[in-house]
C-alpha cells in the first residue's frame, strides 16, 4: 500500500528506509519478521535436482519381474540397467517368493491396511518386505501425517518404546562425561552415545562414559562414534556396546565418493556383529542432495533405497530421520512428514529404528517440538537417536532437537499426554549422589592405571556442573598420551571391572561385567534389543517383546508403576500440603 502522507518516525528517530520510499509497513508484519522462524532456511521445490521431499515427478513407477527366482526387472529398469544399489536390493533385500503378490496389491488399499487395527503387523510385514523401493514409497504417499503416526504405532518392531541420548563435552572432559552419563542413565535412556572433539581422546571418553552409564543404571548400552577401526577396537575391548554411525546412501555416486559399496558396508557390519556388538546403520533424507547427486529423485525414494540396502546387509536396525542433513528436508514442503515417512518405511522393512530428532535445524522452539511429535506420539524404538543430555553448546554432534535444559518440559509432555517418551523424573539429591559416585569411580580407575589425575577440584566441579563451562581445565595433551597408553597396553573392560571391584565400587563393577557378558552372549544384538531393569540385564527385543498393537487395550500402554513414575514431577504440589 502506498502512503502519500509524510512518513512517521519511530520515537523521534529517523524514518525507516521503507517509510522514506513512501511504503508504510504493517506493525504486525514487523513483529512477525522478528520471530525466530524467519531465521530458518526455506526453499521452494526444485524436483530436477532433488529439492523435493516426496512425490517427485522423477520417481519411478513400481514394477517387478521375477524369472526363475531372480528379479530381472525392478521399478522400470531391466537387470542389465541396474546400478549396484538396485542389484544389491534385488538380490538381498526383497523377499522374492512373495514379491509378485506384494507388487500386485493396490497401493492405496495397502496404505489402508497400515492404519487398520484389524490387520495385524505380521500380515503387513509379510508383504512390505517383498516390495520394491518405488512400491513402498507409493504406499506411504497415500498417508497423511496423522495416518503415518497411527501406522508407526502399529509397525515399530519392539512393543516397548525407548530413547537414546548424547553425552559429549566440547572439551572432551572425562570427569564431566562420567557424571553426565550417570545422570542420563538414571533419567531412563537405554543407550548413551559419545563422540569427541579430538579423535585420539576416544578411548578415554568411551571409558568415562561406560563407567558413568553403568553407575546410573546397569544395562545401559554405550557407543563412541569415531572412525570405524577405532570404534570396533573399543567395542572389542568392552569400552562400548553398539555402533550406528556406518552410513549408507541412496545413489551410487554418493557411495562411490566414500570409496564404498553395499558389499563393503555389509562386510564392516559383520565385523561388529560377529564380535557381539549391536549394529545399526545411519542414513537420512537430504544426504544425496547435499552431495549434489540426488538424480532428481525425491528424498523419500532415495532414503527408501538406503533402508533396503540396510535390510539386505542383514543389519538389525537403522538410524534415520534426516539426521545430520535434517535442515535439507525441513527446508522444503512436507519435509517433516517425509522424515516420519522414512521412519515408517524402516519399520515396514522389519528393522529397528532410531528415529532422529538428534540434530538442531530450527531457531523456533515451536517448530523443533512439532518435528519431534510424530515419533513421540507414536513411540519408536528410540524416539531420539540422540537427545542431548548435556547443554547443546557441549553437544559434539552439532546439537540436538532437545537438550538438558528441556528435561523438565519433556517429562511434563509425557505427563500431559500419558505418553512413554523414554525418560523419567528424577530428584536433585539423587542425581548429585550418582554423579559423585561415577566421577569418583573414574578418578580411582585413572589413578590405578597411572593416567593424569582427576583432582578433587574436578570431582567437585563435575558433580555440580551443567556443562564444560563449569569445569576446570585439563591437559588435553596429557590425556591423549593416556588414551594411547590404554590402547598400547591392551587395557580391557575386564581390567576396569577388577579395579572397580577392588576399590569398593562393586555395583558399577557388576554392571560393567554384565555388559561384557551380554556381549559374549549376543542376545542384545537381536532386532531392537535393549537391557531392561537395573543390573538384571533382562533382554527386551522384537523377539520376546514383539509389537502386538491392534487398537485400544492392546500393545504398549503407559500404566501401572511407569505411569505413576511419570506423574511424579519434581515441582508438582501435593494437595495435602496446601
Amino acid at each position: 500500500m502506498v502512503n502519500n502522507d509524510t512518513p512517521a518516525t519511530d520515537g523521534g528517530g529517523e524514518a525507516s528506509a521503507a517509510e522514506e520510499t513512501g511504503t508504510r509497513r504493517s506493525n504486525r508484519f514487523k513483529k512477525l519478521d522478528e520471530r525466530a522462524v524467519t531465521e530458518d532456511g526455506f526453499v521452494n521445490e526444485w524436483p530436477d535436482v532433488g529439492f523435493v521431499a516426496m512425490e517427485s515427478p522423477n520417481d519411478p513407477a513400481p514394477s517387478i519381474t521375477v524369472d526363475d527366482g531372480q528379479i530381472v526387472e525392478m521399478d522400470g529398469k531391466d537387470r542389465d540397467e541396474f546400478d549396484f544399489i538396485d542389484r544389491f536390493i534385488a538380490d538381498y533385500a526383497i523377499n522374492v517368493e512373495r514379491a509378485e503378490d506384494a507388487m500386485d496389491v493396490d497401493s492405496e488399499s495397502f496404505a489402508r491396511d497400515l492404519v487398520d487395527i484389524n490387520v495385524p503387523r505380521e500380515e503387513i510385514v509379510e508383504l512390505s518386505t517383498a516390495m520394491t523401493p518405488a512400491k513402498l514409497v507409493s504406499v506411504v504417499n497415500h498417508l497423511d501425517i496423522a495416518e503415518i503416526i497411527m501406522a508407526m504405532k502399529k509397525m515399530r518392531t519392539r512393543q516397548t518404546p525407548g530413547n537414546q541420548c548424547h553425552v559429549t563435552s566440547v572439551e572432551d572432559n572425562v570427569a564431566q562425561i562420567a557424571a553426565d552419563a550417570a545422570e542420563a542413565a538414571l533419567r531412563g535412556f537405554y543407550e548413551v552415545e559419545n563422540t569427541v572433539g579430538v579423535a585420539r581422546m576416544a578411548p578415554l571418553t568411551a571409558l568415562a562414559q561406560q563407567i558413568g552409564a553403568q553407575c546410573g543404571r546397569g544395562g545401559v548400552i554405550t557407543q563412541c562414534a569415531v572412525e570405524e577401526a577405532t570404534e570396533l577396537e573399543l567395542g572389542m575391548r568392552g569400552m562400548t556396546g553398539y555402533a550406528e554411525t556406518v552410513s549408507v546412501y541412496g545413489t551410487e555416486d554418493v557411495f562411490k565418493d566414500g570409496d564404498d559399496t553395499p558389499w563393503s558396508k555389509a562386510f564392516l557390519a559383520s565385523g561388529y556383529a560377529s564380535r557381539g556388538l549391536k549394529m545399526r546403520y545411519t542414513s537420512g533424507a537430504g544426504a544425496e542432495l547435499n552431495m549434489g547427486q540426488a538424480e532428481g529423485k525425491s528424498m523419500l525414494y532415495l532414503e527408501t533405497r538406503c533402508i533396503l540396502v540396510t535390510k539386505g546387509c542383514g543389519v538389525q536396525g537403522l538410524q534415520n530421520g534426516g539426521i545430520s542433513c535434517i535442515a535439507i528436508p525441513t527446508s522444503v514442503p512436507a519435509g517433516v512428514k517425509e522424515v516420519a515417512a522414512e521412519n515408517l518405511i524402516t519399520m515396514m522393512a522389519d528393522l529397528e529404528v532410531a528415529s532422529g530428532n538428534d540434530q538442531t535445524f530450527t531457531h523456533s522452539d515451536k517448530r523443533r517440538t512439532a518435528r519431534m511429535m510424530p515419533q513421540f506420539l507414536a513411540g519408536t524404538d528410540f524416539i531420539f537417536s540422540g537427545y542431548s543430555a548435556v547443554p547443546n553448546y557441549d553437544n559434539m554432534f552439532a546439537g540436538s532437537t532437545f537438550d538438558s535444559s528441556d528435561f523438565d518440559e519433556y517429562n511434563v509432555m509425557q505427563r500431559d499426554l500419558q505418553v512413554e517418551g523414554g525418560t523419567r523424573p528424577v530428584d536433585e539429591e539423587t542425581v548429585l549422589e550418582y554423579r559423585e559416585r561415577a566421577v569418583k569411580a573414574l578418578q580411582t580407575v585413572f589413578e590405578e592405571l597411572g593416567f593424569p589425575p582427576i583432582t578433587d577440584e574436578e570431582v567437585d566441579a563435575a558433580i555440580y556442573a551443567d556443562g564444560s563451562k563449569d569445569m576446570p581445565e585439563r591437559s588435553t595433551a596429557e590425556d591423549i598420551e593416556a588414551a594411547e597408553e590404554l590402547l598400547e597396553d591392551g587395557v580391557t573392560g575386564a581390567d576396569v571391572v577388577k579395579i572397580l571391584a577392588k576399590n569398593g565400587f562393586e555395583t558399577i563393577a557388576q554392571n560393567m561385567l554384565g555388559i561384557l557378558k551380554g556381549r559374549v552372549a549376543g542376545d542384545y544384538i537381536q532386532t531392537s534389543g535393549i537391557f531392561e531393569g537395573d543390573g538384571e540385564f533382562d533382554i527386551v527385543s522384537a523377539v520376546n517383546d514383539p509389537n502386538e498393537y491392534q487398537g485400544p487395550g492392546t500393545g504398549f500402554r503407559l500404566e501401572g508403576e511407569r505411569w505413576e513414575e511419570k506423574k511424579d514431577i519434581r515441582f508438582a504440589v501435593d494437595p495435602e500440603d496446601i
